[in-house]
């Protein structure tokens, strides 16, 4: 409470450093005063690495709570344009969590955010936009939100090489952003990009990553782009949902990637314990049904891709009369190309679109290379004594 106090009250009068760095000592818990002490040391010696390293060990330690903000202001700020301007934005970024006044807390994000160079030190920039924008989003300014992300990404996206902490807040706060827009397939995208960037045993918590296995298990149904979820399966944080009320969604997750309706339909009964699933199981049923029509071409032969409406409406599961939208729909999708011969009811499927795909999968497709090799070889064993006899 003290560090609350503190932000909102009038400020302080102003010390040089040696004079506050000595208010400190007095004024602060027995356990601090060592880094005070680093403090004296490394300012009077110009030691700006080793100072940058001992600040951070300081607002790390659960006692700097309440000072954190003051020492900011008042010490930090005397020498910050020394220092490496990302670990400078590291630590503004970590102090402002402690400023419960939402007007308060963006002030101080904005003005340190005035006194960096973009030019000069774009990741900083871009880091410290993006925390601005999720203050905003937690504080209901959804359109300022999206104003700073727009910003922080023409900032982000000529930068050739990005510190992966730069890269998980503007990911994480976009993410943030079309979750709370309802924006599914913008918020898979964006997620799994910031999973990408962090370690996610040492970042998110339990809770977290439930949380976050959750949302992009839900986001992968309601997607109305999203076809292949492979990349999800092979991610680490689908393990959150094991053993929980949430693990049907890992099972469902599988079932769509199978393109298994039987599964589907069996599953389905566990809809309502997510409403919005509920609400939106026509196109839940459509989903399925394109990709078990994907999985269908998918294994078939390259070269014998021309199926039947009765066909496909089998293996899908549809009236025969459906059969031509779906494939209309799939081609619309680009999940497929190839044409319909409406006369005699027939698609014939010259493509499918690329996807990650799971072991199982990949274990068909190995079993059909190692059948096209060994056609190849016998093809080869049959001309190879004609070849002789011509030489």
């Amino acid at each position: 409470m003290a560090t609350r106090m503190a932000v909102d009250q009038p400020k302080q009068p102003k010390l040089n450093v040696e004079e506050y760095l000595t208010t400190a000592l007095s004024g602060t818990p027995q356990e601090l005063h060592p880094f005070f002490e680093s403090f004296q040391r490394f300012h009077s010696r110009k030691l700006w690495h080793q100072l940058t390293l001992k600040l951070f060990e300081f607002f790390e330690h659960p006692l700097s709570k309440p000072y954190r903000v003051d020492v900011f202001d008042r010490f930090v700020r005397d020498f910050e344009a020394r220092i490496n301007q990302l670990r400078l934005v590291e630590m503004g970024v970590k102090v402002s969590k402690e400023i419960s006044n939402p007007a308060t807390h963006l002030t101080f994000l904005t003005d340190l955010l005035s006194r960096i160079d973009t030019k000069s030190s774009p990741e900083a920039h871009v880091l410290l936009l993006s925390q601005i924008a999720h203050v905003k989003l937690l504080y209901g300014d959804v359109e300022g939100t999206k104003t700073d992300i727009d910003q922080a990404w023409k900032v982000l996206d000529e930068l050739s090489s990005v510190d992966n902490s730069v890269n998980a807040a503007y990911y994480s706060v976009a993410a943030d952003y079309h979750k709370a827009k309802a924006d599914y397939a913008p918020y898979y995208k964006n997620s799994l990009l910031y999973l990408a960037c962090i370690d996610l045993d040492k970042e998110l918590t339990p809770e977290e990553r439930l949380a976050r296995a959750h949302d992009l298990g839900i986001s992968a149904f309601l997607g109305d782009t999203i076809y292949n979820f492979g990349e999800l399966l092979m991610h680490p944080i689908l393990d959150a949902l094991d053993g929980t009320p949430h693990e049907w969604i890992k099972k469902l997750l599988f079932t769509f990637n199978e393109g298994n309706i039987g599964k589907f339909e069996a599953l389905a009964p566990l809809f309502p314990k997510e409403p919005i699933l509920q609400d939106n199981y026509p196109f839940l049923r459509q989903k399925i049904c394109l990709m078990a029509l994907i999985e269908s071409v998918f294994k078939r032969n390259p070269y014998d891709r021309t199926m039947t409406f009765q066909t496909i409406a089998e293996e899908t599961r549809l009236p025969l009369d459906e059969v031509e939208h779906l494939v209309m729909k799939a081609l619309s999708l680009k999940l497929i190309r190839g044409s319909i011969d409406q006369v005699d009811q027939k698609a014939q499927i010259t493509w499918v679109q690329p996807r990650v795909l799971s072991r199982e999968q990949i274990g068909q497709l190995s079993q059909r290379l190692s059948a096209w090799v060994g056609k190849l070889s016998l093809v080869e064993q049959r001309i190879a004594p004609e070849l002789i006899a011509n030489a």
